[in-house]
Parts: C-alpha cells; sequence; structure tokens
C-alpha cells in the first residue's frame, strides 16, 4: 500500500485501517490532507477491503479541528461549494463500496462532523464532543451539508446544533442518532474491530448492494430509471453469486457460511 505524509494506512483480515496523521494541524480538513484521504480509500477500494475504521491516532484530544480555516476563500466565491475538498472527501466516503466505520476520540469541530455522520457507522468514546461551528465563522454552511444533518439527526436538532454552534457531549450524540455507540475510551479500539470483524463475516457482495441501496436511497431525490436499473443490477449481482447459495446451504445444514465474494 501506498506511503502517505498525512495519513498512515493497512489491511488486516479484510478490515482497511485508515488513521488521521497531522496532529500538527489538529487533522485539520485542508487540500493535502483530503488529497491523502481519497488516495487511501482508492487503495482500500483496490484492495477489495470489507470495511475501512477511519480513526485518528489512539489517545487525541483533537480527533479533528474541522476545515482548514487558512484554505478558505476571502470572498466572493462560495466557501463549501461542490469541487471544495472536504465535499469531495465526504463524497468519496458515502461512495465507498464498503462501509465505512468512524472511530473517534477527542474533540470534533466543524466540517469533520459532517465527515464523521457520512461514515455508516459511528462508534465514540464516553468523552467525546461534537460542534459543527459555521455560524461562529460568519460561514454558510452549503444546502447538501444542512440535508446531511436533517437527515440524521432531524430538523430540530439539526437547527439547535447550528444555530448555537455548543458542543454536544457524546450521550446527547447518541440521543440525537448522530453515533451508534458510545464506549469507554480504554475500551474502544477492541469494541470498534470487533463490529468490524462481524461485517467480514458476511457476504462481501450482499453488504456492498445494501450500502449502495441506502446511498441511494438516503440521497432525499426520487430514483431515476438509471438509478433503479443500477440497484436492481447489483441485487441481481448478488442473487446470482456462489455466496448467496452457500449462505442458504449453510443455514439449512446449521454451519457457518464460507463466503467468497464472488
Amino acid at each position: 500500500m501506498a506511503v502517505l505524509e498525512l495519513v498512515d494506512i493497512k489491511l488486516e483480515n479484510n478490515i482497511g485501517t485508515i488513521t488521521l496523521n497531522n496532529q500538527r494541524k489538529l487533522n485539520s480538513i485542508g487540500d493535502a490532507l483530503v488529497n491523502d484521504l481519497i488516495t487511501a480509500f482508492d487503495e482500500m477500494e483496490d484492495a477489495q477491503a470489507q470495511v475501512v475504521v477511519l480513526r485518528a491516532q489512539p489517545g487525541v484530544k483533537v480527533w479533528s479541528a474541522g476545515h482548514d480555516i487558512s484554505e478558505l476563500p476571502d470572498g466572493r466565491r462560495d466557501p463549501l461549494g461542490y469541487h471544495d475538498s472536504l465535499e469531495k472527501l465526504l463524497r468519496r466516503v458515502q461512495d465507498f463500496p464498503a462501509p465505512v466505520i468512524a472511530m473517534v476520540e477527542g474533540t470534533v469541530w466543524g466540517g469533520a462532523c459532517d465527515l464523521c455522520i457520512s461514515c455508516d457507522i459511528v462508534i465514540c468514546a464516553d468523552d467525546t464532543t461534537f460542534a459543527i461551528t459555521p455560524a461562529k465563522l460568519g460561514l454558510p454552511y452549503n444546502a447538501s451539508g444542512l440535508v446531511h444533518f436533517i437527515n440524521v439527526v432531524g430538523p430540530q436538532k439539526a437547527k439547535e446544533m447550528f444555530f448555537t454552534a455548543r458542543p454536544i457531549l457524546s450521550r446527547e450524540a447518541l440521543n440525537s442518532r448522530m453515533v451508534n455507540h458510545v464506549v469507554k475510551r480504554d475500551e474502544i479500539e477492541e469494541f470498534t474491530y470487533r463490529i468490524a470483524g462481524t461485517v467480514t463475516e458476511n457476504a462481501p457482495l450482499a453488504v456492498r448492494a445494501l450500502k449502495r441501496q441506502f446511498r441511494h436511497l438516503l440521497s432525499g431525490q426520487m430514483l431515476s430509471s438509471e438509478t433503479f436499473e443500477d440497484i436492481q443490477g447489483m441485487r441481481r449481482e448478488v442473487y446470482d453469486s456462489q455466496d448467496y447459495r452457500e449462505g442458504l446451504q449453510a443455514f439449512k445444514e446449521k454451519r457457518k457460511p464460507n463466503f467468497k465474494g464472488y
């Protein structure tokens, strides 16, 4: 796998790990970090990782400081347009074919909150806080980002988070559906990789098809005929697969299935 400057990557037992490693800038999301992250996800896709854990270095106080403010335009241009580096990263995570698990320790600021909820599963330490802070910067957050938060936490909680810009604690994030699990900091790594391992026990084609369907259905848009055919094509690939037949046979024989990914 590639050696990257701001990100560490490894693949073990079909579980990919992408680790933010730019503590000098508190893992702020700028062009350089985004480019490394996108390269890391490309590597994981080429290696056919069945699940990816996105994390920071163990024990950090700041998981990510959010958007790199030094790279935002001074004015007269949308700072968070479609081609902004953060937006490219969010789409890459959402479009990654396998599930992505965010393992979160420390504080999470601004656009890094959007990165977390772009992952399929979010597991955070019990002392984690999340703060979405564009109002403190006079920053007009983009509509797609607002819709994303509304879809995850609901309109009332989304408005409170954006209007007040106050940090919310892990338990509040759990109650607001931002995160799936809150775990003690000294237990989070074992817990996260146990969840990841459970994903790898399932049929890879089926999991990928499910993720693609969730992506389309959560977009808030009516399905076009092309999208519908894309979903149906993936479903056909699954029920025509050897894994599908193996899953049924293993169930009948009351044994653990041996999935091959085809």
